[in-house]
């Protein structure tokens, strides 16, 4: 192995230690032990490992700012904009600048030379730009775990998202729903990942038949709308409707209209009984699937006016001002934003040890899309 090949990982991996510990050693930085910080100095010498000039650089002095690389698809979702405005204020109480990245990304030793450490939001595995910010020889900080092989962080900030999805599923069951789907969002980010493996586990302990679907991870309410229209046509018994992409929700409530079904809470159903027609957020009791209605039938057996309710995995702007307003997630963004932030101030500052990882708390906004009528 020549020098020109060797990098932080490389000594890591040989010393048993992590590449943020392989950093603070050779630039005497951080907490890290003696006898540590001797051991990896030796194996960097023995393996060759020269550090590039942007990190002699960065040893002898700060560049007064920290990079932020946020996904492809981050300039459609009001979610990454309200974390990125997190990021920043909390950045400016340390009197660091934020330079957003671009989303292709550059080469390792381009972005380390223009930042002292790095943000990396929601990391895909097939974002090619994401292997080489971690191992760009600076602090770096992910929003959500890197799922893929590469470097890992110097700290992360993440969420509950099985918790999330199984307090929404929860929610919905309690309403009254037996049959809920799930817009999952596609990508292998830990959030999408999270999201999709929590509807199947979810469905496997409450013996439910949960329908999932997979959508874009920046779908719009469009999009959602088709594949909402899609499976109430193909599976009529679905009750309830969880979309996970920011924004979203709309175009379920756009279905759910196309479709002649209403919104709001399902309650006391049982086998083989009959319901009445409904207004969006009245009662309707005894329904289940297959069970005997008045009024017209739908395609496929199922009545238009059955109650469907629709949540969101993620709340904003979108899922506030829909009509009825629908029960969300709140995940906090601009707060988020800010304790990725912070988490990376506090690194380089020596105020916390690298490979910290910290939690992120969210809330179940309910609202008028599954709420019980007043």
């Amino acid at each position: 192995m020549t020098s020109r090949t060797v990098t932080l990982l490389d000594v890591a991996r040989a010393a048993g230690v992590s590449k943020s510990t392989v950093s603070d050693a050779l630039q005497g930085s951080g907490r890290v032990a003696k006898a540590t910080r001797e051991r990896v100095r030796a194996v960097a010498e023995e393996l060759g490992y020269r550090p590039n000039s942007a990190a002699r650089r960065l040893r002898r002095s700060s560049t007064g700012a920290i990079g932020l690389h946020l996904p492809q698809t981050a300039t459609r979702l009001d979610y990454y904009m309200n974390l990125a405005f997190g990021a920043v204020a909390r950045a400016q109480e340390e009197g660091l600048d934020v330079v957003l990245l671009a989303p292709a990304g550059g080469a390792s030793g381009r972005v380390a030379s223009r930042v002292d450490g790095l943000l990396v939001i929601d990391p895909e595995v097939g974002d090619s730009a994401v292997p080489g910010l971690l191992d760009a020889g600076v602090p770096v900080v992910t929003g959500e775990r890197y799922l893929g092989p590469a470097a890992a962080p110097s700290g992360a900030v993440i969420c509950d998202n099985a918790a999330s999805l199984t307090a929404l599923l929860d929610h919905v069951t309690e309403r009254g729903a037996r049959h809920p789907a799930v817009l999952a969002p596609a990508g292998t980010s830990a959030w999408a990942t999270a999201l999709r493996a929590t509807a199947a586990s979810w469905g496997q302990e409450h013996g439910v038949a949960v329908a999932l679907r997979t959508v874009p991870f920046a779908a719009t309410p469009q999009e959602a709308e088709e594949t909402t229209l899609a499976l109430l046509r193909t599976d009529p018994a679905v009750d309830a409707v969880i979309c996970a992409p920011d924004g979203a929700a709309p175009g379920v409530l756009r279905a759910a209209a196309t479709a002649g079904r209403t919104v709001g809470t399902v309650s006391d159903r049982t086998a083989g009984s009959t319901t009445s027609d409904r207004t969006a957020g009245s009662p309707t009791s005894g329904r289940t699937a297959g069970s005997t209605t008045s009024g017209r039938t739908g395609e496929a057996g199922a009545h238009p006016r059955t109650p469907l309710l629709v949540a969101s995995c993620v709340d904003g702007t979108a899922t506030r001002s829909a009509e009825p307003p629908v029960t969300a997630v709140d995940l906090r963004p601009a707060a988020y934003g800010r304790a990725c932030a912070e988490l990376l101030c506090d690194i380089l500052a020596g105020r916390t040890a690298p490979d910290t990882v910290r939690r992120h708390a969210w809330a179940l906004e309910t609202r008028a899309s599954t709420a019980p009528p007043r």
